[in-house]
């Protein structure tokens, strides 16, 4: 086996869940590039020739429970990638819930074997999920699928950010459970993504962070842009990486963080967790600028 060959898939099964279309679906054709045999798991047809499509509404218990058992057999890489945007109903089972809730059969079942990984698509709208993780907690220790799906809109995190968050939070404090196991467990944060969900409203998901790119003279990110890096993170490549979530939105947040890029250090800092939306008001006046997040991601 030559180095090189640690960055591919052959002889690997992976499952994609969100898969049709986005960034889900130039990760499953990635990793079949990379010689994965590929199955996809998503509401919408699945056109990726050579792919095995299982049906799959993450809103329902059932559906997820009946995709699992459709999956059969073991798979080494699962890319969940599905997701919905703000003011969506059922957005907590969607974006979250019902995502872990698949993880976590497929553990049961023993269908994820040692030597595996598993990457979320968050957002860097979840990169404020330390200041929040005393409360998300609460909902990582709930197991029960409607139980959690019912916490989240009791506590106000039945939302794009909130479910954002709770996957990094989910990601950070189980990496140690997992990797018990031998299988790692990490997320890529995008920033804004020409996705079908993004075009499906650009002026709040493409519009954000316009200016910084248009001063660097680049273009939202393309699906495979995003895929490039959740496929890698979900390689034998990456053996040594587990419990992060990599934030891939060409700089954005680092120059906000920093003063580089000015206009955006305020929001940056709210993203990112350093002030809270109170501070945020002090300083700023009002949220009118903020968009649903920085990255769209099905």
């Amino acid at each position: 086996m030559a180095l090189f060959d640690a960055f591919r898939y052959d002889g690997k099964r992976v499952l994609v869940v969100g898969g049709a279309t986005g960034m889900g679906a130039a990760a499953a054709e990635l990793a079949q590039e990379g010689g994965a045999e590929v199955v996809v798991m998503d509401r919408a047809p699945v056109t990726l020739e050579g792919a095995t499509a299982i049906e799959l509404n993450l809103a329902e218990r059932g559906s997820i429970e009946r995709a699992v058992s459709a999956c059969g057999g073991r798979v080494h890489a699962v890319f969940s990638c599905a997701g919905v945007d703000e003011g969506t109903p059922g957005i907590e089972r969607i974006n979250f819930v019902g995502h872990r809730y698949l993880v976590e059969q497929l553990l049961a079942n023993d269908q994820i074997p040692r030597g595996s990984a598993i990457c979320f698509i968050s957002s860097t709208a979840g990169m404020g999920w330390e200041r929040n993780f005393e409360l998300l907690s609460e909902v990582l220790d709930i197991h029960d699928y409607d139980e959690a799906a019912q916490w989240m809109v009791d506590h106000g995190q039945a939302s794009y950010m909130g479910t954002k968050q709770a996957i990094c939070a989910y990601v950070a404090r189980e990496c140690m459970r997992f990797l018990k196991r031998g299988i790692r467990i990490n997320a890529i944060c995008p920033g804004p993504t020409d996705t079908p969900l993004a075009r499906a409203n650009p002026e709040a998901w493409l519009g954000t962070g316009s200016d910084y790119r248009g001063e660097l003279g680049i273009e939202a990110s393309q699906p495979m842009e995003q895929a490039f890096p959740l496929v890698f993170l979900c390689s034998d490549a990456a053996s040594a990486i587990t419990g992060i979530t990599l934030v891939s939105d060409a700089g954005w947040g680092s120059s906000a963080l920093t003063g580089a890029f000015p206009p955006a250090e305020m929001m940056g800092k709210l993203l990112f967790g350093r002030i809270s939306i109170e501070e945020f008001m002090e300083q700023v006046g009002d949220l009118s600028a903020f968009a649903p997040s920085s990255g769209a991601e099905a």
